[in-house]
């Protein structure tokens, strides 16, 4: 009701809008406009336990000129499943803050991608830690499989390769009718035999956390946690931050690795000197 107060009849088109005086629909106004009954519509209002369509809520939404957040609210208190987020900005976009929020996790790496696992941004730790780099492919899942210097750092690669591939195929279930996940996974099935193998296994396994294990060659051990985070107002863009994680040690008598030996790490392979190896460090592996 308070959406159809918001919407005067001369915006919704009608023949005498520009002349009524009682603000926005009536009932049976949106009932017409989205080619529903009245009945059916007053019902729908009132909560009762009817069928109700996608097809029909959209029509409803477009008529109350509900936004994309109001649209899938619409959707749960019809009690069906709401649809996928949709973003208003243009995939090219990327705000200031964005960029700002990866460059002061520093010294600890972290990304931005979109939807397909496109890397969208990245700061000066995830270039030196992880060798993402202008030459190579910007795709996160396609790098995991082909990027050789990716490859020689994860001591973790093994044991996380099913679990990348579950969550690219829990995104691409988000999106069944996107072309732009078939390219991706067509791409990568001429390059890797790893991939297709697992990829037939047709795991899903929905994004999270997950423990990497890398040796930088300048270094050595750096362990993390990424976690991916989801931006509300652009929620075609994926953030991962990498977190320092200590671990416990192997076994009677070892030593942990705490969490602040892998930051020192990173801390020097940011300083001056550091930076000078690193210039060499990634073209070597």
């Amino acid at each position: 009701m308070s959406r159809r107060a918001r919407v005067s009849p001369a915006e919704a088109g009608l023949p005498d809008g520009g002349r009524r005086r009682t603000p926005g629909l009536r009932r049976e106004e949106v009932a017409v406009l989205a080619g529903v009954g009245a009945s059916w519509y007053q019902w729908l209002e009132q909560g009762r336990d009817i069928t109700v369509s996608p097809q029909v809520l959209d029509a409803v939404a477009r008529v109350l000129r509900l936004n994309d957040p109001e649209r899938r609210h619409l959707y749960v208190l019809a009690g069906l499943n709401p649809p996928v987020p949709a973003s208003e900005y243009d995939t090219d976009y990327l705000c200031d803050g964005l960029r700002r929020l990866i460059d002061g996790w520093m010294p600890f790496p972290a990304h931005i991608m979109d939807r397909y696992w496109n890397v969208i941004a990245y700061n000066e730790g995830a270039a030196m830690v992880l060798g993402l780099r202008p030459e190579i492919a910007q795709n996160c899942l396609i790098t995991f499989f082909t990027d050789p210097v990716y490859r020689s750092r994860a001591k973790s690669w093994a044991q996380n390769a099913p679990w990348v591939v579950a969550q690219f195929r829990a995104a691409f279930s988000d999106y069944p009718d996107d072309e732009g996940y078939g390219e991706i996974v067509a791409e990568l099935s001429r390059l890797s035999t790893e991939f297709t193998e697992l990829w037939e296994r047709r795991d899903i396994q929905a994004a999270g956390q997950m423990f990497k294990e890398l040796h930088h060659p300048l270094v050595g051990a750096l362990r993390f946690e990424s976690t991916q985070l989801r931006i509300p107002a652009r929620p075609d863009l994926t953030i991962v931050l990498h977190q320092p994680m200590p671990v416990a040690g192997a076994g009677p008598g070892t030593v942990a690795q705490p969490a602040e030996e892998t930051t020192a790490k990173l801390e020097w392979l940011l300083s001056p000197e550091g930076r000078r190896g690193g210039m060499y460090s990634v073209a070597g592996g």
